[in-house]
């Protein structure tokens, strides 16, 4: 998807899931790219065996200010702080370039990832803020979600992705999302995942029959969890939406202790240039109208499974 495709999606989607404006007050300091970089430094403070007080002493800070740099709500973030906690947490130097690119770009709301751009391509922005969602809200039109792939099915995929690559290097790639899907397959609170696949994703083939015949078998499995639900949206249910939305996700961080949100819920959305991250209320509840639409005109989850099992055997034989 152009970049100039994924932007229109976001604005795009009116009568069949309705249409809202921005309503109530959002903390202007919460912003996704200060989230994320707050997530990095505290992960990096503590595997260098530092509290918050001895952090912020080495800085020259009071500790209410590394605290809320760490909570993603500093007001005021410096490229050359964040170089000096990056030296002090011995941060690598390819990480450290993406954790000052993520404090350039800290007041922006709704954000467009362009890889490279500030931020180096191999620091994955995505990858950080999954691993702290607590539930995933998803539509797939051309792949199967990430978070559900075989390693078969993801290897091919990063022979197409990344042809220059080594075999080792392309093993690293797999074991690491391979690794991701511990967010839903741990047995300590799993995170749950309702994810419409259209009935493309079934009949495209990637890796080869048996690949495919793998995948869809795995599907099938994992739809027997009790946190995950996936439903097929088949061809015959035309475009619910009368737009196209393209593939996306709708994470959620929970709630804490007294039930207020962890942290704004956000809209993503892979392109091919960069990927884009939506986080005004209006935005997320307008994905959210678009999946309950699609949702409701996909199959339900038995018959879905069926199909997947069935297609699955056309496969192999």
């Amino acid at each position: 998807m152009s970049e100039s495709s994924v932007r229109a999606s976001a604005n795009s989607q009116e009568a069949s899931c309705g249409s809202d404006k921005p309503s109530g007050s959002e903390n202007p300091s919460s912003t996704l790219p200060r989230r994320q970089l707050g997530r990095y430094l505290r992960d990096w403070r503590t595997q260098a065996g530092l509290t918050i007080a001895e952090a912020s002493k080495l800085m020259e800070w009071g500790a209410s200010t590394l605290q809320r740099m760490e909570k993603g709500q500093a007001d005021r973030i410096r490229t050359i702080d964040i170089q000096e906690l990056c030296r002090i947490y011995g941060i690598p130097d390819d990480l450290a370039d993406g954790l000052k690119g993520l404090a350039q770009q800290a007041a922006v709301k709704s954000w467009w990832h362009a890889y490279g751009d500030l931020i180096p391509e191999n620091f994955d922005v995505y990858v950080g803020l999954e691993a702290s969602a607590r539930h995933l809200t998803s539509y797939q039109s051309e792949l199967v979600l990430g978070l559900l792939q075989t390693a078969d099915y993801a290897m091919a995929l990063n022979r197409l992705g990344y042809p220059n690559d080594s075999e080792a290097e392309l093993h690293r790639r797999v074991q690491l999302r391979l690794q991701r899907q511990a967010l839903i397959t741990r047995k300590a609170s799993p995170a749950t995942v309702d994810v419409v696949l259209h009935e493309s994703v079934l009949r495209r083939v990637v890796g080869g029959v048996k690949v495919m015949a793998a995948q869809l078998r795995h599907l099938a499995d994992f739809s027997t969890r009790s946190n995950i639900s996936l439903r097929i949206l088949p061809f015959a249910a035309g475009v619910p939406l009368g737009v196209s939305t393209g593939p996306f996700t709708v994470l959620e961080f929970g709630t804490d202790s007294k039930g207020q949100l962890v942290e704004p819920s956000v809209v993503y959305t892979e392109g091919f240039t960069g990927d884009l991250y939506l986080e005004r209320r209006a935005d997320v509840r307008r994905y959210d109208r678009a999946h309950e639409c699609l949702q409701r005109c996909a199959l339900d989850i038995q018959s879905s499974r069926h199909l997947l099992r069935q297609v699955a055997k056309e496969y192999a034989a």
